[in-house]
């Protein structure tokens, strides 16, 4: 009897391995993890209020006990490679064949409604889920009720090849027990077109029974084994079982397993949706938190979670109220509960995004915000779920644009993303504004007092200091024309010219967003020499001291605007890169002991008395305090 059969095919044409392979296997077990408990939640009893079960178990198994697997091995030495990357496959296929013991995992479910039609074989109907799933290659069966089909987890149809990537000889079986009893077994191998006994075939074999529909024509059609194989390869009760013979080593961690489990699915366990065994091990709803509190699983300290976030997903979806947010593309509006905490101990920002099935598509980043302390989880309903199904990649690991093909749709799906950043983006800088309170009373003195104290040793360091009566230290100034530490070694002859410290220049519109006013405009603008100006940052604090009194007529102003412009290392200047409302809570005049106002991204009205000007700013968490700055004064 033989148990696996190909299609011929009349001659070679591709020499590679499917690309989706290497795709899967890059993932590990956990693509394979996800794609199979996808399969299982997909497949749940719709009428059952029970949760879906999948029992996942990792054992040896005598390569003999495979069922058709010789067929396999057979068809395995008669691939060639045609180039690097193919021949180093196929020699490693060879030398696994050879394995007398080896490696399996199966995924068992219950609960779950099987797959229908297995007896009718190869069919073109769409009840017969068992044709489709054993035979067509890039397809899923779709659910007659739509509210199902929009909450599935599969879309792409191309999930089941992760299996396939498993295993060292790219081979898969799966046994199937429907409503009626019946119990059959299937299985796919994916190779490279090949010729064998002198026939060429394409890549994908089938473990089914092949039979000729009419006499003296080229038709066949498929039909499933009864199972009666191995122990291993059994399944009688209704649902589906997914057995890798052959698995790759990396895949049989059980702690991976299990960490891969409440990675993807803490969510569908937490409501109840999924219970998963492995190894005689159960993750259900009562028991979830004591694996991802389990240092086994995952790292405790909060600080160190940079890479794993699954134990503050679980604590911020338990804990903390859901707040609702919209999302546009641009047409269409789209609301989501996020679940959101801040805590400045998170090392690293992640949003987990999950469908309503349960299942987790990825950490996504928010822009400018991935290392921000906060932690959230974002479900959408049925109408949010089927649009994120829609961005999904055929992995179901991220939001992505490049599988659209209509730039109308990519346009918006690309304004949703972005939208989706900055919605999330308003909820953390509010909970950072709640957590650093700037509004209401508060007695500065002190604050004041350590900063000017601060800034004066820090002067002190940079200039030098005498010492006179009463051991008073007094602040050196040196020449401003000469760097600090170069001495004059031009004594006697003519003075070098004084540099312009406080330069006039001519007013430049684009350095605010907005048209200055006529007042304004009658104002002269000056750039601040960087001799005349002293930074120094304290805590969360940066306080800019300016010295104005070598323009005798910027000294005699009493109030000036102060513009800031960022500099590059090559010394370029961003004129209107820099926005102060968007780097600092409050800028307060120290001379006035007041708060400055900011307008046209302008620091309006700072008094000047005998030159001297003095800020201190209230610098935002995200604050970027190695940027250099030009300063501009308006009097």
């Amino acid at each position: 009897m033989t148990y696996w059969n190909f299609s011929p095919i009349p001659n070679i044409e591709e020499s590679n391995f499917n690309k989706i392979l290497e795709r899967f296997y890059n993932l590990k077990i956990s693509g394979l993890i996800r794609e199979n408990l996808q399969n299982s939640l997909d497949g749940r009893l719709l009428e059952s209020k029970e949760p879906v079960k999948v029992m996942i178990k990792t054992g040896m198994i005598k390569s003999k006990n495979v069922p058709g697997i010789s067929e396999v091995i057979d068809r395995i030495h008669s691939l060639k490679g045609r180039n690097s990357y193919t021949t180093e496959a196929i020699n490693h296929m060879v030398k696994m064949a050879e394995e007398e013991e080896v490696h399996y995992i199966s995924f068992e479910d219950i609960n779950t409604r099987g797959l229908s039609g297995a007896k009718n074989g190869q069919s073109d109907s769409t009840k017969d889920t068992w044709a489709i799933y054993a035979y067509n290659k890039g397809v899923h069966s779709e659910e007659e009720d739509a509210a199902v089909e929009t909450s599935r987890g599969g879309s792409h149809g191309v999930g089941k090849i992760a299996s396939n990537a498993a295993s060292d000889l790219n081979v898969m079986y799966f046994a199937n027990c429907d409503e009626f009893g019946e119990q059959h077994l299937g299985g796919t191998v994916q190779l490279i077109e090949h010729e064998y006994q002198g026939q060429s075939y394409r890549s994908t074999g089938y473990f089914a029974k092949l039979e000729h529909l009419e006499t003296g024509k080229n038709k066949t059609k498929f039909y499933p084994f009864q199972n009666d194989f191995n122990e291993v390869f059994e399944k009688k009760t209704r649902g589906l079982k997914i057995i890798i013979p052959f698995l790759r080593k990396e895949y049989s961690d059980p702690r991976e397993i299990i960490r891969s489990v409440c990675d993807s699915f803490f969510v569908s366990i937490i409501l109840n949706k999924l219970e998963v065994d492995v190894n005689g091990k159960l993750i259900n709803a009562s028991n979830i938190e004591e694996f991802v509190n389990n240092s086994e699983y995952y790292t405790q300290n909060i600080a160190d979670m940079k890479a794993e976030f699954t134990p503050l997903y679980v604590n911020t979806y338990l804990k903390e109220e859901p707040k609702e947010i919209s999302v546009s593309d641009g047409k269409e509006d789209y609301t989501f509960n996020l679940y959101f905490r801040y805590d400045e101990e998170i090392p690293k920002g992640r949003v987990a995004i999950v469908r309503t099935i349960g299942m987790k598509i990825e950490d996504k980043k928010v822009k400018n915000k991935a290392n921000q302390p906060f932690n959230a989880v974002l479900i959408g309903g049925m109408k949010e779920d089927a649009y994120l199904k829609s961005l999904e990649n055929e992995s179901h690991t991220e939001l992505s644009v490049d599988h659209m093909k209509d730039p109308d749709l990519q346009r918006r799906a690309k304004r949703f993303i972005n939208n989706l950043s900055k919605e999330i983006t308003i909820i953390l800088d509010e909970a950072i504004r709640e957590q650093n309170p700037t509004d209401g009373k508060m007695d500065t003195k002190d604050i004041l007092y350590v900063s000017e104290i601060q800034l004066k040793k820090e002067v002190s360091k940079a200039m030098g200091a005498v010492v006179i009566d009463k051991k008073k230290p007094v602040i050196k100034v040196q020449d401003d024309s000469l760097p600090p530490n170069e001495k004059n070694t031009n004594k006697g002859k003519k003075k070098r010219k004084t540099p312009n410290l406080i330069k006039q220049v001519k007013r430049d519109t684009a350095v605010g967003d907005d048209v200055d006013t006529p007042e304004e405009k009658s104002l002269s603008l000056y750039t601040v020499h960087p001799n005349t100006v002293e930074r120094v940052v304290v805590g969360d604090k940066e306080i800019v001291r300016f010295n104005l009194s070598s323009n005798k007529d910027v000294k005699k102003a009493s109030s000036c605007n102060v513009g800031i412009s960022i500099i590059d290392g090559m010394g370029k200047e961003y004129k209107n890169a820099f926005r102060l409302d968007e780097n600092y809570s409050e800028v307060h005049d120290k001379l006035a002991n007041a708060k400055c106002s900011l307008k046209n991204n302008k620091i309006n009205k700072v008094t000047i008395n005998q030159g001297i000007a003095e800020l201190t700013f209230k610098l935002k968490s995200d604050y970027n305090r190695a940027l250099k700055f030009v300063y501009y004064v308006e009097v």
